[in-house]
């Protein structure tokens, strides 16, 4: 099978898909609010043993983090990370997968921008 087929896409690679599909509704309807935003995946959470009120949990298990970034000259753009093994682990399938990733991602811009989640959804 070619390495461009669907099948041959890893679960790392699908993840990724689901994020950027997520973003870019998101993107289209506030462009300007998100313009300079950065969006991240990693595999797991960092080992820390406590999180600020910036991480997204489910338990003690976090899900997502939003660094609110540093303005100025040298300043450093919002990002929010998502951690692709614990959502992936708490999904049942691909589309609740999808429906997860989304959740998380309102969830985390919402808390950047100061607004209710549901006034993005």
């Amino acid at each position: 099978m070619p390495a461009s087929a669907p099948l041959s896409r890893t679960r790392a690679e699908i993840f990724d898909d689901l994020v950027l599909d997520a973003v870019e509704v998101l993107e289209q309807r506030f462009s300007k609010e998100l313009a300079g935003v950065e969006f991240a995946v990693e595999d797991v959470p960092p080992d820390l043993n406590v999180y600020d009120s910036d991480v997204l949990e489910d338990g003690d298990v976090p899900l997502a983090r939003l660094l609110p970034g540093r303005p100025g000259r040298h300043g450093v753009p919002p990002r929010i990370v998502l951690y692709r093994r614990p959502l992936e682990f708490r999904a049942t399938d691909r589309d609740d997968l999808g429906d997860l990733v989304h959740d998380v991602i309102i969830e985390q811009v919402a808390n950047l921008l100061g607004v209710a989640p549901e006034d993005l959804d």
